[in-house]
């Protein structure tokens, strides 16, 4: 970005909000990597000429998408209520999920992801197997039996979610009932894999939401995803780390070599290697190594076995 004097930069001279130049030192806009790329890295004396301003535009934001999906380690958070339809509807730049946490009496709880299929798709049927028809000649769809059982609570689950602590232990806290009638030990060979007590969910990304079960009802829900970094479309707004702007630059240069003609093996080959060349280097310079955190890795390390 252009640099802006220390008041514009703490009050955005007032114009609201007045923190959108907060940290953006940070980062490049992507309109400035065109431009860039354009005076310094194309033209008659260079080894790529005669390509057009889109063509660039094209590549770099391709090289950000490939960054924020593995390289960045910039992940977005969003908090909603889940109501009775047990719905979360994903984020419009949502594109892979990395944790989904359970807000309650303050308390961050973990998730986990449903391995039993969640929702249907239900073909309304004539009593046969033949199906009815709307106007346009398509399949009439209707509410599954399967997403009917999951909001109404009455899915039987292999999970524990769907138990109190006292059917979840029966007899745990039956002080009068005899040892015998009792179910003490009755989670002996239990799945792990199932062992969990929070809610769980499965991710339906072709209607982009979120199922949950029954028991995440009114409760909130925070979802931790990554975006591709292209800001719903607005190119004013995408960015990337200065650390990363010689990848940037490498990445568009190798993209327009190997996608010309006549252009030898050889010198597309370098431009591939530089590009992963850069990459090590941006990835080594952000992943912010500190004594400190070795340090507290180290502690964790000396822990009391009882």
């Amino acid at each position: 970005m252009a640099y802006i004097d220390q008041k514009k930069y703490y009050t955005n001279d007032g114009v609201v909000p007045t923190d959108s130049n907060w940290g953006s030192y940070q980062y490049v806009s992507l309109l400035d990597i065109v431009t860039n790329f354009l005076l310094m890295y194309q033209g008659n004396h260079q080894l790529i000429n005669n390509v057009n301003r889109f063509q660039i535009l094209f590549h770099a934001k391709r090289g950000i998408q490939e960054l924020n999906y593995d390289a960045f380690k910039i992940i977005k958070a969003l908090e909603l209520t889940v109501y009775d339809d047990l719905k979360f509807v994903l984020p419009p730049d949502f594109v892979n999920w990395v944790k989904l946490s359970l807000f309650k009496d303050n308390v961050i709880r973990d998730l986990v992801e449903n391995i039993q299929v969640q929702s249907a798709t239900s073909f309304a049927q004539t009593g046969s197997s033949s199906f009815t028809y709307d106007a346009d000649d398509d399949v009439n769809t209707q509410t599954s039996s399967l997403d009917t059982a999951r909001t109404n609570g009455t899915l039987e689950s292999i999970y524990l979610n769907n138990l109190n602590d006292e059917n979840a232990n029966p007899g745990f806290n039956n002080y009068d009932s005899d040892f015998d009638s009792s179910r003490i030990g009755a989670r002996y060979g239990l799945n792990t894999e199932t062992a969990n007590f929070n809610p769980t969910f499965t991710i339906d990304r072709k209607a982009g939401v979120i199922n949950f079960d029954s028991t995440m009802a009114n409760q909130q829900c925070i979802l931790q995803y990554i975006s591709d970094g292209m800001e719903n479309g607005n190119d004013d707004a995408v960015s990337v780390n200065k650390m990363f702007e010689e990848y940037i630059y490498a990445y568009i240069k190798y993209a327009l070599l190997n996608s010309k003609f006549g252009v030898q093996e050889y010198i597309v080959n370098r431009a591939r290697k530089d590009k992963q060349a850069l990459l090590r280097n941006a990835k080594i310079r952000l992943s912010n190594i500190h004594p400190s955190r070795l340090l507290m890795n180290l502690r964790g390390e000396n822990k009391w076995l009882k």
